[in-house]
């Protein structure tokens, strides 16, 4: 994949994420937070089997995953709790205030995923420039959310 259709498809991506907190948020209004979460997640889960189904190739290696340490297989964890968050939090700060606050926490995080070298990721340096950009995304989010 081109860096280009990879900058593109995560652009589109992240405009659908934008969509997600305003309409959990109105699922967990007429259900409830977490049974929210959990219709959200089921209904993600039911669509990625089927393409694994479909496009994927099947779940054949899924054996492979005894192997792996525990926290690679916590990533549905961590989006159970980002998703019930959101759907939260979008009531207090709005869908602007979710994504800025969700945009500026997963920079700040991976600049430090980065610095450290975190799962298999080559080690990048943390410069003034990336200080800086997560300083400045964090301010934007003050501003986002302030009113």
């Amino acid at each position: 994949m081109s860096k280009l259709v990879a900058v593109a498809a995560t652009v589109v991506a992240g405009g659908l994420v934008g969509l997600q907190a305003p309409i959990n948020s109105v699922l967990g209004r007429r259900v409830g937070a977490l049974a929210a979460a959990s219709v959200s997640f089921a209904i993600g889960l039911v669509a990625l089997c089927a393409l694994t189904l479909l496009v994927g190739g099947g779940f054949g290696r899924l054996g492979a995953v005894r192997g792996l340490p525990w926290y690679y297989l916590i990533g549905g964890l961590l989006g159970a709790v980002y998703v019930t968050c959101v759907l939260i939090s979008v009531r207090t700060i709005g869908a602007g205030g979710v994504a800025a606050a969700t945009i500026a926490g997963q920079l700040a995080m991976s600049v430090l995923v980065d610095r450290l070298g975190l799962f298999g990721l080559e080690q990048r340096p943390l410069d003034l420039a990336r200080v800086a950009g997560v300083a400045l995304l964090l301010a934007g989010t003050v501003l986002v959310v302030r009113s």
